[in-house]
């Protein structure tokens, strides 16, 4: 029987123990062959030497991640002691990184705008993402997504938007209504393939895992444990949308993006998505977040390319 003698120090052992112990009942819970014990700045735990060595070891990431935010929660207790390699730790410990994707590609939230994107989704389970192309909402939204996966906080992806370009040409193009439709689902596609290396994208989709689908094809389901994003919203019309909120199910994350001043629709149709900025901004468990062009994370010229157009608009509209 071997011992660990355990100093916490340069940290607020009030962070580190948690509400009620909550955290050190999590640690103690995590290594069941130790006798472990804490009494103010110690720590001090007994069993096999090997698997003290670990004890220690998450010991030290816990007050190391508590040092570098000056603050920790139940999730970040959950992943550091979970920890098995060096990557896994620097995933845990850069609170930007959402995902590593294909060829260890660090996919991040690169803004203070996708931050709070990112921290909202956390907090909330349905969010609005409204902001101008190229601000990285959807494709952040995807990471959330595949980071949700990955932890088994939901058993599958549902990816979907308006295909309302298609109109009356949709029976004129060659092919299925699966080729018909996928290349106004390409941009979800191509955010997937960066992020889940292509075989196993391949049997997460023929396992309906990861599905991709026009709105259209969500009418009559409810969506249970799953991790749904709706792109394009601003394109979606009264009912659509009405439709697609109503499809949440327990245990279920959806974050809705679009562009408001993006409609493709019929000048005589009014966008759902701005209806339902309106009519939901009161609701508390509902959270919007707004990206600006500053948030644009495409080549440099798309910011001022925004600004442009944002600008004429502004000139355009009629006096009141």
């Amino acid at each position: 029987m071997y011992e660990l003698n355990y100093e916490i120090s340069d940290i607020d052992t009030k962070i580190f123990y948690g509400v009620q112990n909550q955290y050190f009942n999590l640690i103690k819970s995590s290594f069941p062959t130790l006798k472990i014990t804490g009494r103010d700045n110690y720590i001090f735990a007994m069993g096999n030497q090997e698997t003290l060595d670990v004890l220690k070891s998450r010991l030290d990431d816990i007050v190391a991640f508590i040092s570098k935010h000056n603050s920790i929660d139940l999730k970040n207790v959950e992943s550091i002691l979970k920890i098995k390699s060096e990557e896994e730790k620097q995933l845990v410990f850069d609170q930007d990184i959402i995902v590593k994707g294909v060829n260890g590609k660090v996919i991040k939230a690169k803004t203070s705008n996708l931050k709070k994107l990112v921290k909202t989704t956390d907090k909330k389970d349905m969010v609005f993402a409204i902001g101008p192309a190229g601000t990285g909402k959807t494709y952040t939204s995807v990471a959330l997504a595949v980071r949700a996966l990955r932890d088994k906080e939901v058993k599958r992806i549902i990816l979907t938007r308006p295909a309302v370009e298609a109109g009356e040409s949709l029976g004129f193009l060659p092919g299925d209504l699966k080729e018909k439709l996928d290349p106004y689902l390409q941009p979800l596609y191509d955010a997937l393939r960066d992020m889940i290396p292509h075989e196993k994208l391949e049997g997460f989709m023929e396992k309906k895992v990861i599905e991709v689908a026009p709105l259209a094809f969500m009418r009559g389901r409810t969506l249970d444990d799953a991790f749904v994003i709706l792109d394009e919203a601003q394109n979606t019309t009264h009912s659509q949308m009405k439709m697609f909120l109503t499809r949440m199910g327990m245990n279920a994350k959806f974050i809705i993006t679009g562009d408001p001043s993006q409609v493709d629709l019929p000048k005589n149709q009014q966008s759902g998505l701005r209806e339902s900025m309106r009519i939901l901004k009161d609701v508390e468990e509902i959270g919007f977040v707004y990206l600006t062009e500053e948030d644009v994370v495409r080549h440099p010229v798309v910011k001022k390319i925004i600004l442009a157009y944002n600008k004429e608009d502004q000139q355009n509209q009629p006096n009141k």
